[in-house]
C-alpha cells in the first residue's frame, strides 16, 4: 500500500495541488508593476512554454497512473487554469492546445479523464491586474464544453474589482471556506489547479493553525508545480506526500500571479 492510500483508507482526502503553467502575463515579470495592468492581459491564458509545461506534466501524471486514481479535478474558473486542468488531466482527446483566439478547446466535449468542475473559491487574489479578471460563464463553456459550471453563481464576474485587491489575510481565510466545503465532499482523492497566491496563502493559514512542521510545504509553487497532501477530515490536519511527479519549475522565484 503506498502511502496516498494509506493516507485515504485512514479517512483523510489526498489533494493533489497544482499551480497552472506558465500563462502570458507571467512573462511580463521583470518589466515593472505596471506591466500588469495592461488590459492586454485580461484572463491570461498559456504562454507557449506554459502549454509545453502543460505536456510534460500530462505525461509525468499518465506515467504514474495519477489520472486514473483521481475521482474530480476542481479548476479555479481562469483562463490558464481550465487550460492547465484540462490539458494535464483530461486524458489523450483534451491535451490540444487550448487557444482562445484560435477556439479549438471544442475538442474536448467528448471527455475522457476525470469529472472536472470549476470552482470561485480557489481563484487568485481578487482585484487590480486585468489578468485575474474572469470573462463570463457561457464563454468558458464554449470553449470547454466538458468542464461542469453549474456550482459557479454569477455569469459575470462580480468580485474582481479594478480599485480594490483583496489581501493575503482574505485569500487565506477564502482559501479555508474552500477546504472546509471540500470535506464535505465524498471524493477521496482530488486535484486542485488553482493559482501561486492562492494555493500558498491557504497552505500558510492551515499549517500554520494544524502542522507548524509542515512550513517547508509553504514555499511558493512554481508553474505547473504538483504537490500532494493529505488532509484528515475529522481534525483538518495536513502531512506532506512527497511524490516523484512534480514540476517544471522554471518560474519558483517568481512573484507573479
Amino acid at each position: 500500500m503506498d502511502a496516498a492510500t494509506s493516507h485515504s483508507a485512514h479517512g483523510c482526502k489526498i489533494l493533489h495541488l497544482v499551480r497552472h503553467a506558465q500563462g502570458v502575463h507571467n512573462t511580463e515579470i521583470g518589466k515593472g508593476p505596471e506591466a500588469l495592468l495592461s488590459q492586454e492581459l485580461f484572463d491570461a491564458q498559456l504562454s507557449d512554454l506554459g502549454f509545453k509545461q502543460v505536456e510534460k506534466l500530462r505525461k509525468e501524471v499518465e506515467d504514474k497512473g495519477l489520472t486514473k486514481k483521481i475521482d474530480l479535478v476542481i479548476a479555479s474558473p481562469m483562463l490558464r487554469t481550465l487550460q492547465t486542468a484540462v490539458g494535464v488531466f483530461g486524458g489523450k482527446s483534451q491535451a490540444n492546445r487550448f487557444d482562445v483566439h484560435t477556439s479549438t478547446a471544442g475538442n474536448c466535449a467528448k471527455f475522457d479523464g476525470p469529472p472536472i468542475i470549476a470552482v470561485e473559491q480557489c481563484r487568485e487574489r481578487w482585484g487590480l491586474e486585468p489578468c485575474n479578471r474572469r470573462r463570463s460563464i457561457s464563454e468558458y463553456q464554449n470553449l470547454f464544453p466538458a468542464i461542469d459550471f453549474q456550482l459557479i453563481e454569477s455569469e459575470d464576474d462580480i468580485l474582481w474589482k479594478a480599485e480594490v485587491r483583496e489581501s493575503y489575510e482574505e485569500v487565506a481565510a477564502r482559501g479555508m471556506k474552500f477546504l472546509k466545503w471540500l470535506w464535505t465532499r465524498q471524493e477521496k482523492e482530488i486535484a486542485i489547479v488553482s493559482h501561486g497566491i492562492f494555493l500558498q496563502q491557504t497552505l500558510k493559514k492551515l499549517v500554520k493553525e494544524k502542522n507548524q512542521s509542515m512550513e517547508n510545504l509553504c514555499s511558493r509553487f512554481g508553474n505547473c508545480e504538483i504537490r500532494t497532501v493529505a488532509i484528515n477530515i475529522a481534525d483538518a490536519s495536513v502531512f506532506y506526500l512527497p511524490s516523484d511527479v512534480t514540476k517544471e519549475n522554471t518560474q519558483r522565484k517568481e512573484a507573479s500571479n
